[in-house]
């Protein structure tokens, strides 16, 4: 038995769009993403979404849409994918990192409200494995903060405080107190890559909330620039008759979603409930095997005000320290199991101990990562797999003599 980690589920609902596309003689940015821009604005909540060719890509526009750049600051986590603070460092601002709070891969949010100075313009936390981050805490926070901040543009002084802009790469579909991911930040940035629970196979979109005194379309219109080449005229209305001319109104950059991209989405909306309700039922198998076995802690997905995406399941080994955890790969990997990590904390990556950070000013977000294991989670897995994944997992850790041993000479699980 083979268990891949995290396979794009993608079906002949999808295969027709792209074939349809394909045919239709439009194959960039054209009618389908702008079909899939208006069911993901309708879905989440909002009056707008703008279809992009990653979430990195959704977040490092929106920093520019906003203005921040050199001397300003903008805080995240120091338990996240590099792209949450990359996108800081591409537009000239500082990257502040927060720790997460104790067994938590949440933010400490009082070391976030302490970490706000007069020179912060934005936050952005991280929906970690598809549960949506304490906003409601956020925006308590950003609100009392209200008298540190120092607009620098219009559209910052029309909101009027520090911006919450949600690293919501695996919450596509999550739900928090009855609103959906995507309509509660200030802006929310999507991942549709292939690993993602709803995918374009690259891709992502950016969703925002209405602002009191600003025109949506124009917001939409200034991505659009910033998405290509801040040219004025996008392909599909260049093709009109006599439409050729256009202006290229600043030196924009290029990020486009393509048609072809947008119609694996248009496939994905079709099923997507069921997908999600998979997810669930898989989560739901998962934690009650997994309930029989000691010093283990599981990621809780659902609750009475909250529902996960379900993206990943993230499995603590209680007690244990980084060398064991990766043995514990290894050993799951000759079970023919692929597992990951959700996330080496930002500080330990070569980038950003060139930029100054030190994992040892980050001591929960180490401690979270060390005994972290990310076991199989897609709508292909079946119960049996899930099993099998659980009966491994338990051979391991009951092993109470393999370690300083060769790993390779467990008993394999049948």
């Amino acid at each position: 038995m083979h268990i891949p980690f995290s396979p794009p589920d993608i079906s002949d609902i999808e295969i027709n769009e792209v074939i349809d596309t394909l045919k239709s003689g439009w194959i960039t940015t054209g009618p389908k993403t702008k079909l899939l821009e208006k069911n993901i604005a309708e879905y989440v909540g909002t009056s707008k979404a703008v279809c992009l060719n990653s979430a990195t890509a959704a977040m490092e526009l929106t920093l520019r849409l906003l203005g921040i750049g050199e001397g300003d600051e903008v805080i995240t986590s120091a338990y996240t994918y590099t792209a949450s603070a990359s996108v800081i460092q591409h537009v000239g601002a500082r990257i502040v990192l927060v720790d997460t709070g104790v067994n938590s891969y949440q933010m400490d949010y009082e070391q976030l409200e302490k970490a706000i100075t007069p020179n912060t313009k934005a936050i952005i936390p991280v929906d970690i494995a598809g549960v949506m981050c304490d906003y409601e805490t956020i925006f308590d926070i950003v609100h009392r903060k209200q008298s540190l901040f120092r607009p620098s543009t219009d559209l910052q002084k029309e909101i009027g405080r520090i911006v919450v802009l949600a690293d919501a790469a695996h919450s596509f579909g999550a739900v928090l107190k009855g609103k959906r991911s995507g309509s509660i930040a200030d802006f929310t940035s999507f991942s549709f890559h292939a690993v993602k629970n709803f995918t374009t196979g690259e891709g992502g979109a950016v969703t925002w909330r209405d602002i009191p005194g600003v025109d949506n379309e124009e917001i939409y219109k200034q991505f659009m620039l910033l998405s290509l080449h801040g040219q004025s005229k996008d392909a599909l209305s260049k093709t009109k008759l006599g439409s050729w001319e256009y202006d290229i109104v600043y030196p924009g950059y290029k990020c486009n979603m393509t048609d072809i991209m947008a119609s694996i989405g248009l496939g994905q909306f079709q099923r997507y409930p069921q997908l999600l309700e998979k997810r669930r039922q898989l989560i739901q198998f998962y934690d009650k095997e997994l309930s029989h076995i000691g010093d283990v802690e599981v990621l809780r997905h659902y609750g009475q005000n909250f529902s996960s995406s379900g993206h990943l399941y993230l499995v603590r080994l209680l007690g244990k320290d980084e060398e064991y955890r990766n043995k514990v790969i290894k050993q799951m990997a000759w079970k023919n199991i692929s597992t990951n990590v959700h996330y080496k904390p930002l500080p330990m990556h070569t980038a950003y101990k060139n930029l100054g950070f030190d994992i040892c000013d980050y001591p929960n977000a180490f401690s979270m990562y060390q005994n972290e294991v990310t076991l199989p989670l897609h709508t292909q897995l079946t119960n049996e797999e899930v099993k099998y994944v659980v009966k491994a997992l338990n051979s391991i850790l009951q092993e109470s003599t393999w370690k300083g041993r060769d790993i390779n000479v467990l008993e394999r699980v049948e």
